[in-house]
This record gives C-alpha cells, structure tokens and sequence, in this order.
C-alpha cells in the first residue's frame, strides 16, 4: 500500500518526516512529495519540488524571481494534483496524506480533490476547525485539526501526526470490501419545494431495481452530484431540480457555479433534465438580500431563508441556458417540462405562481434545444404522473445505453 505524502519540506520537513516514519512503522509505503519552493528542503524526497513544478509547466526558479507567494501555492498545487492523478491512474496510489496551514493545506486539498471518491484522503490543517468548504469541496476528504501550528514536533503535534498516521494507515490497509449486490446508480436532485416529485420518481425507480442517490440542490449538494457523475459512478441523472442554475445567474447563497448541468452531458451519463425550483433564488434571513433586490417578490420559508422569484427576463436566460446545455450533452438527454407549475409554491394560487415566467422559461428551452427530445407534460411538478414520467422516460434511456454497451 502507497500513500503519498504532501508537504512543503522548507518549512514542515521535520513534522512530514515523524507522520513518513510512522507510516513505514505501520506497514505503509510512503512516497514524500516537496511542494515547497522558497527555502531549501529540510529532508531527502522522493517527488522533488523540481518535478512538482515541471508538472505544472513552471519552475522553482522562474517562481523565486517573480517572489510571489501566492503564485507558487497555486502551481504547487497545480502540480501536485498532475502527480498525484498519474500515479493513481498508474496504479501506484492508494491514498493521500497533506499537512500545513493555510499554504499546504491548498495544496494538499487541490491534490485530493483530483481523486476520485473513495480513495482515503486526509488533511492535518491548522484550518479545519473553521470553515472548510473551499478545501473539501464535493469531495470525501477528511480534515484533522492540527490544535497547534505545524511548527515542531512537541507533546502535542506528536499525539495529532500519530493519529493521523495511524488513521491513513487504516483506510489504506483495511479498504471496503466490494459489494457483488450493488445496484445501478442514479442520482437525483431535490428542494423541499420538489419533494413529492422526487419522492414518487424515487419510488418508481427503487422498484424497477435501482439505488435513488438524493442530492439537496444547496450548491454543495449540486457540486456533489457533478462530481461522482464524473467519476463514473452514476448510471442515470434525474435532474428534477435544477434550482442551483438561478443562484448561479442571479446571485443567490445556493449557486453550485457555471459548470452545474455539464457532467452528464460529458461522460455520457443518460439524463432527464426538468426546471425545479426555477422560480426561485434563495437568500439568508431578509435583512441579508441585496438592498437591489427590495422592489422583488419574496416569500420568507423560515426565519434563515428567504426566497425570491425569478423574473421573466431571468426565466428566459434559464431557460436559454438550460437549452443549450442540454443541446450540447453528448449523452442521451431528455427533457421534462411541467406546465402548471415549477415548485409547490408557484401553482396556482400560491405566492410565486407567474404564468408568463413560466412561458419564458418553456420558450428558451424551447428555442434553444434544438433536437432534443422534449415532454410537456399538463401538470405540477409535484403531480404523481409527471414523477412517473420523468423516472419511466430515465429507466428507457438507461436500458438503451446498457444495451448498446453490451452489444
């Protein structure tokens, strides 16, 4: 078992070498990896900071000239991610270990996030007690709370790099037994205002033999699904809710970036695709929105969210940018429109119901699209028929895409 260990060895070369030491003492392979660039290395490496740079189309000494700090984090980080993905790829990697602050842990992080889920990744950071979304991403890392600087091995850096050792050791070690019952993957996104959609589709599909994965479309959620979509892991996409594009265009607290709805279309992945929660942008408590915002329509689903309707300008650059997205998937790819309502607060009669919102929104995808295959279907979204729908039409084109795979 081979785990590479990334650290800058110009300032952590002594704490990298007690956590190397006690992985070899565990029956582990270590493959030191220097993504430091300004001082000289503190140890003997395996993956100079020469070839870290070099793989990410720089070098140490065109670094030091520039003396820009921030740049050299990012080509470390640039570069160890290549390495990193070469060697599992290469089969020599079965799991990553990154230690540092605020520097070292980008780096670490950047590498890990190139990985695939379930290879062990593990971060000691002197930044994992805070917010650690823009480390861990949609990824299955694990951070560990340095509690002192990484400046020293002492009576208490020793007991954390120990754990953290002793931790990768396990993972790489003692890796999940594979499954031979596992059932083919689909994922499926939802709100709380596409529930009953996704509930009954969910249904449909756990009783034709599939595993229902539920992906909130809070951003993360959204990013999550992406993510394992390029992995390979899903076999079909019931992307209900597709809510995450509105923050992304309006600027809501929700968006999952420019890059939602493309991992499908990508790798192949078959896909259903419907406008969930396009009504809508999302917010924290009122006194947070955008004063630009005031002369809006909004309803308050709980003290920390506010939700506000699109307009029909909104609607259609959704829609335009549904259809095009759609247009371009290289996968089969079909999309589900529901006519009397989006979420269970536009319908009739409902707060954000808003007819000629919903015509643009249909009309872009319309204009748009091209050839893509298109249902209109005379129902809510949270109507029964329009779920079984989506998740019939899904299993069609799974069946299709299985079929041309044996063959």
């Amino acid at each position: 078992m081979a785990v590479y260990l990334i650290a800058t060895l110009d300032t952590k070369g002594p704490e990298a070498a007690f956590v190397r030491d006690r992985l070899q003492a565990l029956g582990v392979h270590v493959t030191l990896v220097d993504a430091g660039c300004l001082g000289e290395p503190g140890l003997q490496t395996d993956v100079t900071r020469e070839t870290v740079f070099a793989a990410a189309q720089t070098s140490c000494e065109t670094l030091r000239a520039k003396n820009d700090r921030g740049e050299a984090v990012t080509a470390a980080a640039r570069g160890a991610a290549s390495i990193v993905q070469d060697a599992w790829q290469a089969g020599k990697l079965d799991g990553v270990l990154g230690l540092g602050g605020s520097a070292g842990s980008t780096i670490g992080a950047t590498a890990m996030r190139s990985l695939p889920l379930g290879v062990p990744k593990l971060l000691v950071s002197t930044l994992a007690s805070g917010q650690v979304r823009q480390y861990v991403g949609s990824k299955d890392i694990l951070m560990m709370n340095s509690v002192v600087d990484i400046a020293g091995v002492n009576r208490i850096s020793r007991l954390v790099l120990s754990n953290a050792a002793a931790a990768m050791a396990g993972m790489v070690l003692h890796p999940p037994e594979p499954s031979a019952g596992d059932k083919p993957l689909v994922a499926a996104t939802m709100f709380g205002v596409t529930t009953p959609c996704v509930q009954r589709a969910r249904e449909v599909l756990e009783n034709a033999g599939y595993e229902v994965l539920v992906f909130h479309a809070t951003g993360s959620g959204g990013q999550a699904m992406e993510s394992l979509i390029s992995d390979g892991l899903i076999a079909g996409v019931l992307d209900i809710t597709t809510t995450e594009l509105a923050d992304e265009l309006v600027g809501g607290v929700l968006s999952a970036g420019p890059d939602r709805l493309t991992a499908a279309g990508r790798h192949n992945v078959p896909q259903v695709i419907s406008v969930g929660a396009l009504d809508m942008v999302n917010f924290g408590p009122r006194e947070t929105v955008p004063e630009k915002f005031a002369h809006r329509t909004f309803y308050q689903h709980n003290p920390t969210v506010t939700l506000m309707r699109t307009t029909v300008e909104e609607n259609a650059q959704l829609g335009a940018e549904i259809g095009r997205k759609a247009a371009e998937a290289k996968c089969p790819t079909v999309l589900m429109l529901p006519l009397r309502g989006v979420s269970a607060i536009d319908a009739e009669g409902k707060p954000f119901d808003d007819p000629d919102a919903r015509q643009a929104l249909f009309a872009a995808i319309r204009q748009h699209a091209g050839a893509v295959e298109r249902h209109e279907i005379d129902c809510h979204i949270n109507d029964p028929p329009f779920a079984e729908a989506a998740a019939q039409r899904l299993m069609a084109l799974m069946r299709h895409a299985n079929a041309n795979s044996v063959s």
